[in-house]
Formats: C-alpha cells, structure tokens, sequence
C-alpha cells in the first residue's frame, strides 16, 4: 500500500529535479555583450511586465512584421518598420526567461514549450512576409528556406532530448545574429530593391544547406560518443560476504 509520506517524497524529487531546458548554451558571437547588458537591462523592466508577457508579445511583433512586410509591398520603406519589429521581438525573447530567473517567477516548463513555438512562428512571419515583396518566382527559394531553418531547430531540439544540452547557436551564429542579417537585409532592400535579393536567396539556402550538414555530422558523432562511453563496462563489484549460510525459506502451499 502507497503511504501518503511516500507520495510527498516522490513529489519532492520530481520538483528538486532540475528542468535542464532551463539552461542553454550560447556560445555566439554576441553573446558576450548581451551577457554585459543584462545586469543594466533586466532590474529597468516595469514590475508589471511578467515574464509571459514577454514571450507573448511575440505574436504582437509577428503580426506586426505580417502587417508592415503587406505594406512594404507598396511602399518599400516600410520594412524600417518590419526591422523595429524585429528588434522588439529580441527585446522580448532574449530577456523574457532572464526577468523570470531574476524575479524567481519563471515558468521554466511552459516558457521553454511556449518561447520555441512562438520562434518558429516568428521565422513564419519573416518568411510570409518577404513572399509579399519579392516576384512569385522567390517563393520555392522561401519555401525552401523555412524548410532548411526549420531543420535546425528539430536538430536542437532532438539533440537536447539526447543530451540534456539545450545548444542554441552553431558555428557562432546564434538567434541574435539571425536578427541582425534580418535588419541588414531590410536596409539592403530599402537601399537597392529587390532585384538582388531574388538571386541572393539561392546562395543563403546553399549556404544553410552545408552548415545543416556539418551540424548534422557533428551533433551525431558527439551522440554516437555517449553511447559508445555508457557501453564501457564499469568497475566490477564483488558481493558482500556473508557469515551465515544462507538456507532458502519454503514456501506454503495452501
């Protein structure tokens, strides 16, 4: 029979367990800066503004790109616009888990499931957006490249379930970076058209296409070296000795 202290106990345990997506590895180009910034930035948030206020101001930043990315198909000045989205969607991704740890009101569990949906919504936005600007004949290099950038992220996510290690950047290149080639490529946009952009996507795909196969070969060998390591036989035990024989109790038949 279960005793309630038994139930508490296991409780306990589960809840002393710490959740490892709670912690990720970014070992990007600009993560020492926003490792900087941090400490002045997170004690000026309102008090008012909670953690998952932040993770779901994402959708406000996506249907904002959505909106101005729809306009910019008129006027191409309006991707300033798209590129102040994106910004504010950094502000609020980056800093959302950080006010929760600062503040000991983080909700490790739902913002990891809810933070990493709404990033691929995010990428959606992006991707839609830029198919109301660029020619009809750039939407299989848009397509394509979702399908690539989606491949990263089920790679971070199948690695992390593999090794308690949530890995977010790769060969420097991080979600910071990410945003930034987007604010870049707006102001190229702005400044000379679309024209080179349609060519520009072959190469960005190409590009994406390689790093995947290193990240790829390389998330699987460490994988590969995890279960070659745990099959390596261990100290071998010896049994206790015992003082007395031991004589096998027989069992009733009834």
């Amino acid at each position: 029979m279960i005793e309630k202290r038994d139930i508490v106990e296991t409780k306990d345990m589960i809840e002393a367990h710490e959740f490892a997506g709670a912690h990720k590895v970014n070992t990007s180009f600009l993560s020492p800066l926003e490792r900087r910034l941090a400490p002045v930035v997170i004690p000026r948030i309102p008090k008012w503004l909670e953690t998952y206020h932040l993770t779901m101001l994402t959708l406000v930043w996506s249907f904002g790109i959505l909106l101005f990315s729809f306009l910019a198909a008129r006027n191409i000045r309006w991707l300033w616009m798209v590129s102040v989205m994106i910004a504010f969607q950094w502000f609020t991704d980056h800093y959302d888990g950080k006010v929760g740890k600062y503040r000991n009101t983080g909700l490790v569990r739902w913002g990891y499931y809810m933070d990493h949906l709404l990033d691929y919504f995010f990428l959606c936005s992006i991707l839609i957006g830029y198919s109301f600007i660029l020619p009809e004949g750039s939407r299989f290099q848009l397509l394509l490249m979702l399908a690539l950038f989606a491949a990263y992220d089920f790679s971070t996510f199948l690695a992390f379930a593999a090794t308690d290690k949530l890995k977010i950047s790769h060969l420097k290149f991080g979600p910071t970076e990410f945003r930034l080639v987007l604010i870049i490529i707006n102001g190229l946009l702005i400044s000379f058209g679309t024209k080179h952009m349609i060519g520009g996507l072959k190469w960005v795909n190409a590009g994406a296409a390689v790093g995947l196969c290193f990240l790829i070969y390389g998330t699987q060998k460490k994988i590969w070296q995890l279960d070659v390591k745990a099959q390596e036989p261990g100290p071998v035990k010896t049994e206790p000795r015992l003082d007395k024989t031991y004589v096998a109790v027989k069992e009733c038949a009834y």
